[in-house]
Order: structure tokens, then sequence, then C-alpha cells
């Protein structure tokens, strides 16, 4: 594998730490929300003995709400057990310099049980880590990317805060869709963040204006999926970051707000086999000429869909980016380069993938892409036949399938889904339904702004 600028071994990083050019190692891990959570150390003892044999972090991580409360109620930490520690296990292959950082580098962690040094089954990289061993064991490699769209506003955190999320200010007043000009006014901002990711071993293709006020998008290169899961997160803690620095603020809620744009997670699949894309192939299926590989994958992908809704949209603001005529899909169909579709089949040749465009921004990459390439798989496995293709506005389609409208709905269907069970594990599966219960749970105790706008003096 070519190594990328800004990626490090252990003997690079320990040589620019004994010139004082790196002090700090960031070793970190994902939360069910896809954040970064861990600790800072520094460089020189992380080389001593953190690098190889890890470090300790409370278990209650895993179980936390989005305001880092301990929730009640899981089975794999809680008071009655005492929040013990699990295992941080520094994946070397992810060390590289965090460019936006002062004299820092970060390495990713894999969880694991601090007794028996399994991974921890619960764990989002554990998660992905256990259906990319479905996939080798069938031959198969899988490439992936990501593509990430979020609003910049020109208000900071902070002071967002201090107003309640209310009344920020974005950083462009009309919609910006491939527009120059109002790009450029966010270039400031755009080109601080590729270029560090570039001298961060995340390598950059474009990015570009997308439909909102002030919403954008940039993309990464893709990569295995694995390390195009580690980018995706990467890339997102790099933007926050640079916009913290800058006086600014981006947000990658799915719908930041009703009548505007919702910023999406378009994930490329696909499957490959000794250095061929598995998805080539001659059999017409469609305007598309391809396997039987593809054709199954597909059908699985698209099947398994409401099953796994829940990692694909997984709070309550997520759903509320599914509306006709909005680019986000509300409709059950795939389509050749028809973005009105949830599944959106592009290229052709070794270029052939499929991209769902269900996922919202706000998605966990780890959980996303393991329901993507479990559903794929387990088509592939049973040759689950996709539907007939679709050309036209899928938004039109009323008899078409639709994508669940509620994070209740998804819910149930995850909670009633054998399939999840089967591919997760009970343990995984009743973990995870306790979370995404809780978050509803939250939402549904919220009395919020709208109901005080509408009930305050006219109830």
């Amino acid at each position: 594998m070519t190594r990328l600028p800004g990626q490090l071994t252990l003997e690079e990083l320990s040589a620019r730490a004994s010139k004082g050019e790196i002090e700090t190692v960031i070793v970190a891990f994902t939360d069910h929300y896809g954040r970064l959570v861990g600790k800072r150390f520094d460089a020189e003892f992380f080389l001593e003995g953190v690098a190889e044999e890890g470090t300790h972090g409370c278990d209650y991580l895993l179980t936390t709400d989005m305001e880092m409360e301990p929730v009640p109620g899981y089975r794999f930490a809680n008071w009655e057990l005492g929040y013990g520690d699990v295992h941080l296990h520094p994946d070397l292959d992810t060390l590289r310099l965090a460019s936006w950082l002062e004299r820092t580098a970060l390495v990713l962690c894999d969880v694991k049980n601090v007794r028996t040094h399994q991974l921890v089954a619960e764990a989002p990289r554990s998660i992905l880590r256990r259906q990319l061993e479905r996939a080798r064991e069938l031959g198969f490699t899988a490439l992936a990317s990501s593509e990430l769209e979020y609003y910049l506003f020109e208000t900071s955190y902070r002071e967002a805060a201090r107003q309640g999320y209310g009344e920020l200010q974005p950083a462009g007043w009309y919609l910006e869709d491939y527009h120059i000009l109002q790009g450029t006014r966010e270039e400031a901002f755009t080109a601080a963040a590729r270029r560090h990711l570039k001298r961060s071993g995340v390598p950059v293709e474009s990015s570009k204006g997308e439909w909102g006020l002030g919403q954008h998008e940039l993309n990464v290169r893709y990569a295995e999926v694995l390390a195009m899961a580690d980018r995706h997160c990467l890339y997102k803690q790099c933007l926050k970051e640079v916009a913290e620095q800058l006086g600014l603020s981006v947000t990658f809620m799915a719908k930041f707000a009703s009548g505007r744009a919702g910023s999406s997670c378009h994930l490329h699949l696909s499957l490959w086999r000794e250095g061929e894309n598995a998805f080539a192939g001659e059999t017409p299926l469609g305007p598309v000429q391809a396997s039987d590989v593809f054709r199954w994958f597909l059908g699985g992908w698209i099947h398994h869909a409401p099953a796994f809704m829940v990692c694909y949209a997984p709070t309550v603001n997520s759903y509320k980016r599914f509306e006709d005529g909005s680019w986000a899909p509300t409709r059950l169909a795939w389509s050749y380069d028809n973005r009105t579709a949830g599944f959106r089949v592009v290229g052709r040749g070794n270029s052939l993938r499929i991209e769902c465009r269900i996922p919202g921004a706000d998605c966990n990459p780890y959980l996303a892409f393991a329901a993507a390439l479990a559903s794929g798989l387990d088509g592939v496995a049973r040759q689950l036949e996709p539907p007939p293709v679709f050309e036209g506005d899928v938004y039109a389609a009323a008899h078409l399938p639709r994508v669940p409208y509620t994070l209740a709905e998804a819910i149930r269907l995850f909670e009633d889904s054998a399939f999840a069970r089967e591919v997760l594990g009970e343990e995984v599966v009743a973990h995870y339904l306790h979370f995404f219960r809780s978050e509803q749970a939250a939402f549904d105790s919220a009395v919020t702004d709208w109901e005080r706008r509408r009930y305050f003096e006219r109830i």
C-alpha cells in the first residue's frame, strides 16, 4: 500500500518527537455518535509503552448520551458493574500527523476487553471489522467512499451556543451549488481544511458549493472500507477544529433548518477480487452491464435497507431530511445515474459502483458501512434479486416502498429484524436498540422552540 503524506511510522514519530516537532499524540476511538473520544499523551510517553501496549478508557463511553451522561439500562456497562475499563489498542496503520493542531499526531484505536483482549463487539469499529471478515471469507475486498455535506456559518461555536443556535450567519447568502464565486467566499476555511487533510494522510479530491445557504461538500479519495470510515471521522474532526480556530462553525446535522436542503453522506461501495472490480461484467441489468455479484449485492442492500435504517439515519433529526424534491431519497429504488433514487448506480467496468443516497451527514460511518456490507454480502450469499430498474422521477412514484420516515419506525424495524441479530449478534442489537430508544426518549421528553412558538399564546 502506498504511504500518504502525513502518515507516520513509529520510527518517524520518534524522530520528530526527539526534535520537538511532535509533542502530543491523541489516542482516540468513536462512540455511538461517531464522535472521537480518548486521551492526549506526551509523545515520548506514548512511544515508551502506549504505542505497543495500548491504554485504558472508561467503558461508560459506549453508554453515554450526547451530553456525556451515563444512560442506565445497558448490559455492557452500568453503575452495578462499576463502570470499569476497556482496553484501547492503537491501530498503528492509522498513525498520522494531525496537521491542523500544533505539534500533534493522532492514532485511532480498536476497543478491546481488558481481560480477554478480544474486540468489544459493541464498539462501532469492531462491528465494521466483523463484516470485513465476512467479506474476506467470501474472497472480497470492499472499496468505499463517503461524500459528506455540511453547513458553514460565520458565527463561532461558542456564540452559536450562546444564541441558542438561532439566527446564525451562513457563509453564503444565496444557493451556491457549484458556484465558484460563493465558494471563493468560503475558501479561507475550505482551503485550510483541504490542506490540513492532505497533510494528515487524508487525500482530498475536490470541494464545491452545495444547494443550501453556506452549504458545502468536500470529498476525499476512496479507500478500503475501514480506512475510509477512519478518514470520514478524521475529516469531521478536522473541519470542526479548523472552524473553531477561525471563529466559524460547521454543522453535520442531517437537517439544519426547515426549508433548507439536508446534508447527506452518500456511500459509494464496490467489491473487488484479485485486483479486479467484482461488480464488472457483461450481463445486462437495465442499462447496466454487470456481474451476478453486482446484481445480488444491490438486491441485498435494497432488501435490508429498512431493517438497518437506524445505521443510516441514527437521530430524530435524520428523518427531517427525507422530503420529496429535496435531493434526499424518499423511496427504495435503484436507477442508473439518477439522483432521485435511493440507490444510484454509477460508473462502468472497473469504476462500476453503487451509491446509496440514504445516509445523512450525521451517520456513524462504521455502522453505516457495516450495515451496507452485511446487507450486500447477504444478497450475494442468497442470490437476492434487486427490483427492476426505475427510470424517471422516483419522488413521483408513489407505488414504490418508501424509506422509514421516523426514528421510532426505524427502531421497530431494527428490533423485528432476524437478519440484524444474525449478522450483528443478539448483544450488539440489544445494545444499539437501547441507544436508539434512549435517543428517541430524549426527544420525546424535550420542549422545543417549535412548540413554544406554536402554543405559547394561542393554545
